[in-house]
């Protein structure tokens, strides 16, 4: 779409009322259920939107209120997110795993009036959560049968709406009103980090800041109506919601995953043009293409691994600096290769996958290049909830893998004299809700730190190369930046995870996660225990080998002397990992503390051990 055609896209509130007139679809938002999906054509999807917002506004909520919405993604998420809006309210995102306490501490912080759940396990959970925010007020719950007298479902809420309509003129031309009055400089939302070290921090985003950051994406990622997308990842993170929202403003059909473990399936019954991820994600699609493959016969695995190096020829060359992205030609052995080995893989992919993008974390090039080199391109960006949140993004047709690419169109980068990734434009935050210290600390002159460490080469690609306040020093005074050093172990495929440690202790250390299905293909252990598997010598030796490798290419302080293979993968629930994925060090720390312990207790070997 054009910069022309986008114009009257102004606010969130706008956008049901843009997407009516311009896209109309028998399927535009749906979800998966079993082998169907579900869809809601672009009429039903706007008419519910509507009268969920008159239903809501029976509540006697005000413009500016605050709502909290605490559900997995789904088209009802979508829906409320909207319907709020057009009325004027700031919505409040309340992750599903999070427990009581933690959700009472953002309800109450934002002073939600209002919370919209999922089911009954999420009633109870904000219902206990209230003891902490006793603005809360009022509950909605979005499965009908889990509804009671005292709790409306969303279906009642909606109802009541479209009463409104039915019973009288003008409640229509109303909404309408309403979603007008709404201003670009008009909160929408509140966003909590869900800190990978401290207390989660409320982000203050505009209906500006999230407009301006859809739009220019739009106008770097090629989409169309044409296109078909699967959405899997959390609405409640800022990523997946705007490009959710980019979705629907291009005309996108938008259908949502079942469950995160129906993945596998939703997206053979979807077969998306379109899809984000993190690269966990394609970590686990890698590692399983190569489980798979392990499984077959040695002629069979003789072809695969040919194939394999076809692809990698091939993606190197179209990504060097004569190549031409994909439009490079390709040649008789990729077509071939292609043919026998490439098509299958596409084909658990759902077949018609034409780029996916990643975010949230760092993807490994070796990853990156697998995907580009079999007819999968992973498109890398960079982006902070604080910016709303894309910054960066790879060229669709020519993507430089370990960049994460140039700033979008209206951003600003620039590299402070300390390494750190700063930027500016019209999706920089207001600041985090209720601290005016953690703002000004973060925010001058209009230009936010994003506490990144990076570099931008000649053309304006941006590499990210630490964490600034992730730096470990050691007794010795050593600093170590850790990100580089576990993104390196993690291109193993034995490698899923990998924490790095040595603050104020004598020498570097590692935490490794495996990658169990890897591991067990690897060894030839299926049914094997995960404590079992992890202790055998030749997993030891395995993963000394690793460590060993990893080791030749750092400096003398940096080399890792000690290591331990964990028996368990770092989850949510415990805490060792947000909700996006990210691992949270001092949970870690915390959870194996003893593990940690031992590997300092004696003096540290020449070789790990």
């Amino acid at each position: 779409m054009t910069a022309g055609e986008l114009e009257p896209l102004k606010t969130l509130a706008d956008l049901p009322f843009f997407v009516l007139g311009r896209h109309p679809k028998p399927r535009f938002v749906g979800r998966c259920h079993g082998e169907t999906v579900a869809w809601l054509s672009t009429r039903e999807f706007f008419d519910r939107v509507r009268d969920v917002a008159l239903g809501l506004a029976t509540f006697g909520l005000a413009p500016g209120d605050r709502i909290g919405l605490a559900s997995e993604s789904r088209p009802e998420w979508l829906v409320v997110d909207l319907a709020a809006h057009t009325i004027g309210l700031v919505v409040v995102p309340v992750y599903p795993t999070l427990t009581a306490a933690q959700a009472g501490a953002v309800l109450a912080d934002a002073g939600a009036r209002l919370a919209v759940v999922a089911d009954r396990q999420q009633l109870d959970k904000l219902v206990e959560a209230r003891r902490r925010a006793p603005s809360l007020e009022s509950f909605v719950i979005m499965d009908p049968g889990a509804a009671d007298g005292g709790v409306p479902s969303l279906d009642e809420v909606a109802a009541r709406g479209h009463a409104r309509i039915v019973g009288g003129w003008g409640a229509a031309k109303a909404h309408q009103d309403a979603a007008r009055r709404v201003g670009p400089e008009d909160l929408a939302t509140f966003i909590y980090t869900s800190g990978t070290t401290g207390e989660a921090k409320g982000v203050m985003l505009t209906h500006a800041n999230i407009v301006s950051n859809v739009k220019a994406g739009i106008a770097v990622l090629p989409m169309s109506s044409d296109d078909v997308a699967l959405s899997f990842l959390p609405l409640s993170h800022a990523f997946e919601r705007t490009v959710v929202y980019a979705y629907l403003t291009a005309g996108v059909s938008v259908a949502f995953a079942e469950r995160l473990d129906s993945l596998a399936r939703d997206v053979v019954t979807v077969r998306p043009t379109l899809m984000t991820g993190v690269p966990r994600v394609f970590e686990k699609v890698h590692a399983r293409v190569h489980e798979t493959a392990g499984r077959k016969s040695r002629v069979e695995q003789a072809l695969f691994r040919w194939a394999i190096g076809v692809a990698g020829r091939w993606a190197d060359r179209a990504l060097g600096p004569a190549g031409a992205g994909r439009a490079e030609p390709k040649p008789l052995a990729w077509r071939i290769a292609d043919r026998l080995v490439f098509e299958k893989i596409r084909e658990r992919m759902g077949g018609r996958l034409r780029a996916m993008v990643s975010g949230s974390a760092a993807l490994p090039p070796a990853i990156g290049r697998f995907f580009f080199g079999v007819g999968l391109p992973v498109i890398e960006g960079y982006g902070l909830t604080e910016t709303a949140p894309i910054l960066t993004v790879n060229p669709f047709d020519r993507p430089r893998l370990g960049t994460v690419g140039p700033a979008l169109p209206g951003v600003e980068l620039r590299i402070d004299e300390d390494g750190e990734i700063m930027a500016r434009g019209p999706n920089v935050m207001r600041g985090y809700h209720n601290r005016p210290t953690e703002t000004a600390a973060v925010l001058s002159d209009g230009w936010f730190r994003t506490g990144d460490v990076g570099r931008l080469d000649p053309d304006g690609f941006l590499s990210i190369t630490d964490r600034k306040k992730d730096l470990l020093v050691t007794s010795g005074g050593k600093k170590i930046a850790p990100q580089p050093i576990e993104n390196v172990l993690k291109r193993d495929p034995l490698v899923a995870e990998a924490v790095l440690l040595g603050e104020r202790r004598r020498f570097p250390a590692v935490l490794l996660v495996p990658d169990f299905a890897m591991l067990e293909l690897r060894l030839g252990a299926a049914g094997t225990s995960r404590e079992q598997l992890v202790g055998r010598p030749d997993a030891v030796a395995a993963y000394e080998a690793i460590v060993e490798r990893v080791n030749q290419g750092l400096a003398q302080f940096e080399r890792i002397k000690k290591f331990a293979v964990l028996p368990e993968e770092f989850s949510i629930e415990r805490g060792e990992l947000t909700p996006t994925m990210k691992v949270r060090r001092r949970a870690v720390e915390q959870r194996w503390h003893d593990v940690i312990e031992a590997m300092y207790v004696e003096p540290p070997e020449e070789h790990p051990s």
